[in-house]
């Protein structure tokens, strides 16, 4: 099954794009998701028709839905909520700040992922395409699911322990009741099936965006960003381009653009670059949206399958010195100065412009010291040599 998922910056198109998308799709034959994960939902009137949180078929085999991300948070997170505001009161916090403090930052976008994560494990569909939130809020999407789950693995074993031995000292702390581990436990299993959603084969991202310098500056940082997180972009889609004319203020704004097209295709060379042209009316409904579709891929196949080769990869290159690993890290557009880096234990510690990653090393690597590390062509590279007290003598 394919999973595709549409981004770009506030106001630039996405929805449609991603619209007209699966608009085409359904037309060849296939059976296909269209998905809102914005909270800000705006498909329903795209499609000018209603939508609930369940699939609700458009048209032929096309089905669309928008996720009630508010009422999820409230199925799924009520049991642990209540055992923290309770945890919190017995410390003295009010409960209506103890409510507050118990709102996990990103716990409703990331069950919007689980409802996605669902419907791809029911086997309905040939194809799935999200209409993502705005590339900021996406961006804390996608690296949920990776951050959330090292804490559960880290924090959340030494939270029980302490707990249990502060328990008596602190006037007999609840222990978590097994509602309260079963909850636990189901949030960390949905977030290792989301993460291995993301990192299927068979799941790329399309950045849409306006050829505007400003758009465009963003829409690099994104890439960056989704490399980091070892996300794929498997094209690029250029939105509401305006055709040159008679009239002078036409004429300026075609030039202009053009100047940025040629930028968007020097910036992502190895992608192919999608345009999509002003229309004479605000596309809405099928045919329309359809319509863009056809004239965006042409001949191309929509669930072509994304670009080869691997965003980390690790190699044994050893040298005059000794031996030598080097682990490898895709990071296009990114800048010396923007990147930094740093070992904790078993992970590295790798924050681009603004946004952090844990990346756990491979066991080879652990056993190694970082030895230097250089940004060139677009990628990272670390260099690891054998710590003398962790490496296995001859």
């Amino acid at each position: 099954m394919r999973l595709v998922l549409f981004t770009g910056k506030g106001g630039v198109g996405k929805t449609t794009m991603a619209a007209a998308s699966a608009a085409l799709v359904a037309g060849q034959g296939h059976k296909v998701l269209l998905v809102s994960t914005d909270p800000a939902h705006s498909l329903a009137d795209a499609l000018g028709t209603a939508l609930g949180s369940e699939p609700a078929e458009v048209h032929g085999g096309l089905s669309a839905m928008q996720v009630d991300t508010q009422a999820r948070f409230e199925q799924s997170w009520s049991v642990l909520r209540g055992y923290l505001t309770d945890l919190l009161g017995r410390g003295g916090v009010g409960t209506m700040a103890a409510e507050e403090l118990t709102v996990l930052p990103g716990a409703q976008e990331i069950l919007a992922l689980t409802a996605v994560k669902e419907q791809a494990a029911s086997g309905r569909w040939d194809a799935i395409v999200v209409d993502c939130a705005p590339t900021a809020e996406t961006l804390r999407l996608l690296a949920l699911p990776r951050a959330l789950q090292w804490y559960m693995e880290r924090i959340l074993p030494t939270h029980r322990r302490m707990v249990r031995g502060l328990g008596p000292l602190l006037g007999g702390v609840p222990l978590p009741g097994d509602g309260v581990v079963e909850a636990v436990s189901r949030l960390h299993a949905e977030l290792l099936g989301v993460q291995t959603l993301l990192d299927h084969e068979d799941t790329s991202i399309r950045l849409v965006l306006t050829a505007e310098a400003v758009v465009l500056a963003e829409a690099r940082r994104t890439a960056t960003s989704l490399a980091l997180f070892g996300h794929r972009l498997d094209s690029v889609v250029v939105n509401r381009l305006i055709p040159g004319g008679g009239d002078p203020w036409r004429e300026a704004w075609a030039t202009a653009q053009q100047a940025q097209l040629d930028e968007v295709e020097a910036s992502f060379p190895d992608l192919p670059i999608r345009k999509a042209q002003y229309r004479p009316a605000e596309p809405i409904g099928l045919p329309a949206l359809a319509a863009i579709g056809a004239d965006l891929y042409g001949s191309d196949d929509p669930l072509a399958a994304p670009p080869a080769g691997d965003l980390v990869d690790v190699r044994r290159a050893p040298d005059d010195e000794g031996e030598r690993f080097e682990l490898s890290i895709a990071l296009p557009h990114a800048v010396k100065d923007a990147v930094d880096l740093a070992r904790s234990g078993d992970d590295l510690v790798l924050t681009v412009g603004g946004y952090r990653r844990l990346l756990a090393l491979p066991g080879v690597l652990r056993r190694c010291q970082v030895a230097g590390a250089g940004l060139a062509d677009g990628r990272l590279r670390v260099v690891f040599r054998p710590d003398p007290d962790l490496w296995p003598r001859a």
